[in-house]
Order: structure tokens, then sequence, then C-alpha cells
């Protein structure tokens, strides 16, 4: 069984909660987080892709722990399959509290699925390579 204390996957962005990220209870916004693990499996995906890709599909996402302002979200990807024309990727986002750096704590994580598209906004095949 795979370590739960510790981040899996490739690690793609880090961001700072701010206070304009807050829902009305002060805690950060989960449309925020979800908008952070987006742009984290994108980026990832697009360099599998090796061009453009676009979200199709969120699924499975568990919201564990809250996240603060002042927090640094650390979002990592990792591939759950390729495709003929898209990528799913699992992610991860973990967070550190603003005064414990050192420790920190998986908030939520999800299954993305994204299609490459190309110029026309169509799908298009992914090249594996071989």
């Amino acid at each position: 069984m795979p370590d739960s204390s510790q981040p899996h996957g490739e690690l793609t962005i880090q961001v700072v909660a701010m206070p304009r990220d807050t829902n009305p209870n002060g805690d950060i916004f989960g449309g925020w987080l979800l908008s952070q693990m987006d742009i984290a499996g994108g980026v990832f995906c697009r360099k599998i892709a090796q061009g453009r890709v676009v979200t199709v599909a969120m699924d499975s996402i568990t919201f564990k722990h809250p996240v603060f302002v002042g927090d640094t979200l650390a979002c990592y990807a990792s591939l759950i399959r390729i495709g003929r024309t898209s990528i799913t990727v699992h992610i991860e986002a973990w967070a550190s509290r603003i005064y414990e750096a050192d420790r920190r704590i998986m908030v939520t994580e999800g299954d993305i699925t994204y299609v490459k598209i190309g110029e026309d906004r169509r799908p298009q095949v992914i090249d594996r390579g071989g």
C-alpha cells in the first residue's frame, strides 16, 4: 500500500493561498483549489501530449482538509492512462501551513481527464512515439 504521508507524482505547481481566495467562512474556496489542480494537470498533460489540452472531466474529487490563507499549496500529478486523444491523471493537492513549513498534509485529491486538441479545437491523436 502506498505511503499516504508523502506526495505521489511530479510536483507541478506551488502557490500561496491569499485572502481573495476565501469563501464566506474565511477558508479557501473549493473552486479555487480545483482550479489550481486543473492548472497542474494541464501543465503535466501538455508535456505528454506535446500540444494544447483541455479539461473534459473531473472525477472522484475528495476534499479531505481545509486550506487556509497563507498556506502553500503544492499539486502533484501522476499518470493514470493515455488514450487515443485523452490523458487521465491523478492530482494530489498538499498544503504546508503558514507557520509549519516542515509539515504538509494532503488536502484534496482526484482524477482529471484532458483531451489534446488542435488549432481547430477538435480532438487530436496523441503521438506515443512508438
